[in-house]
């Protein structure tokens, strides 16, 4: 059985410790909605940012010529279809909640996105009010620009193109805001950052992992299991770590990398985005350097020297392991493997 939004093959023993029906949880892994956990337990996945504003905004397209829209359906980044309830819509505008999880610390569960849609040429996506604005360079989104990060605003744009498709239109200009987005913006990074005036709009995969306490276990089990293991930041790390090292068993940590070390034994790599690896090296690497990320440092002065020695400390932090940084495409740009 594959969990279709990370290609993990739960292993056969966790499967049985659930005590579901075998029917049953595969069709509720096929979803994409749950997390099998290695103790046997279940944990349920949510929606991301970007799949609610898609869902908001493909419901105000269809509003504008259908009398009921109660629920839809979205694409996501991973291939899957993502089907959200629409709580109100009429005439253009459409009103979807972020469905809850058992994401312990995702403080966006429960808000309201709403789409406002009107007929255009081609297909058109704006950023209203409680959508963060970009204030620095550096990040995904351009200076200036609403913070929708590309994957989801491809997302949002796919979920408009179907609705514009099914109801014959020759395009669409939907403006998707969150309400109370600029209030919980103010508990997130997204001022430390370069954000400003509300949250982004996030989700490589469109859904939001469960990332407890219990999900520390699976890692453990995980690390525990194998004498050649990468470590790895996030899920684009996974992508390129199953590339780059194939013969290898890839671990999401995030940002415990310390705490997935202490399970390793063997050959173990660290691979993952500069943002997490390099500031894992050095924590304090962009205090008074006049830079609010490490991708902006990486940008505007490659050859820092603050870069290099946070991945010197990293090296040193990883006591053996190989440690490499790639870019977000996949390239790699330092390894400790081919250091003289």
């Amino acid at each position: 059985m594959i969990d279709p939004v990370n290609n993990f093959k739960i292993p056969e023993e966790w499967i049985v410790r659930t005590g579901l029906a075998r029917e049953e949880l595969e069709e509720k892994v096929a979803s994409g909605m749950i997390v099998v956990l290695s103790d046997g337990s279940v944990l349920k996945r949510g929606y991301t940012t970007g799949t609610t504003a898609s869902a908001a905004a493909k419901a105000a397209v269809l509003s504008l010529k259908k009398k009921t829209v109660d629920n839809v359906s979205v694409p996501t980044p991973v291939g899957l279809r993502a089907q959200l309830e629409v709580s109100e819509a009429s005439q253009g505008r459409a009103i979807v909640k972020k469905i809850p999880n058992d994401h312990e610390s995702d403080i966006t569960r429960g808000l309201e996105f709403v789409g406002e849609a009107r007929e255009a040429e081609g297909i058109r996506i704006l950023g209203g009010k409680g959508i963060g604005i970009v204030k620095r360079d550096g990040l995904q989104v351009p200076k200036g620009q609403p913070a929708i990060n590309p994957k989801p605003m491809e997302q949002i744009k796919a979920a408009v193109q179907e609705a514009v498709e099914e109801l014959g239109l020759s395009g669409a200009e939907v403006t998707i805001s969150i309400p109370d987005g600029e209030r919980i913006g103010k508990e997130t990074l997204n001022s430390r950052i370069g954000v400003e005036g509300g949250i982004s709009v996030l989700g490589s995969t469109g859904f939001v992992e469960p990332w407890n306490d219990h999900l520390g276990e699976m890692r453990g089990d995980l690390i525990r299991c194998t004498d050649r293991v990468v470590l790895t930041t996030g899920r684009i790390g996974m992508r390129y770590s199953h590339m780059l090292f194939p013969d290898y068993t890839v671990v999401m940590v995030g940002s415990r990398i310390s705490e997935g070390l202490g399970y390793a034994s063997g050959d173990v790599i660290i691979c993952g985005l500069p943002g997490l690896v390099l500031k894992w090296g050095n924590p304090e690497m962009l205090e008074g350097s006049g830079y609010a990320t490490v991708v902006e440092m990486l940008k505007k002065e490659p050859e820092h020297i603050r870069l290099k020695e946070a991945f010197e400390m990293a090296v040193e932090k990883g006591k053996g392991a190989r440690i490499v940084v790639i870019d977000r495409d996949g390239s790699v740009l330092m390894d400790s493997k081919n250091e003289s």
